[in-house]
């Protein structure tokens, strides 16, 4: 999966960079459809002095793209809270396929039940 990492006041360390790719491995793991990953990091300046760094996550797949984002006052925090609210959208799609899967088995199951009788 490629990864963008993107940033708009904010110094990007290498540390920085190291915690955003074990998230975004994390994501790659549940999930190695996914195409591309870009990582928006903000610091706001002029807003609340609370919850300054947001985090967006956009990871993009062939059809519909999944997207998220997260203000909070620590930025590493930031990408934990985004990474988490990824990771249920993921398991969410994985759920919707696999109960389609299981409906249209049971379906099939039933009608053989019902020609068998």
């Amino acid at each position: 999966m490629k990864l963008v990492l993107d940033s708009h006041n904010v110094e990007v360390t290498d540390a920085i960079k190291e915690h955003v790719q074990t998230c975004v491995d994390k994501l790659e793991h549940m999930n190695q459809r996914a195409v591309e990953a870009r990582v928006h990091l903000e610091r706001d300046h002029v807003g609340l002095p609370t919850n300054k760094f947001k985090c967006a996550i956009n990871l993009y797949f062939k059809g519909a793209d999944l997207f998220a984002e997260d203000y909070e006052n620590d930025l590493y925090a930031s990408i934990d809270l985004v990474t988490k609210k990824i990771q249920a959208q993921l398991r969410k799609r994985h759920n919707k396929i696999i109960t389609r899967h299981h409906s249209v088995a049971s379906k099939a199951k039933e009608e053989l039940q019902t020609a068998s009788v």
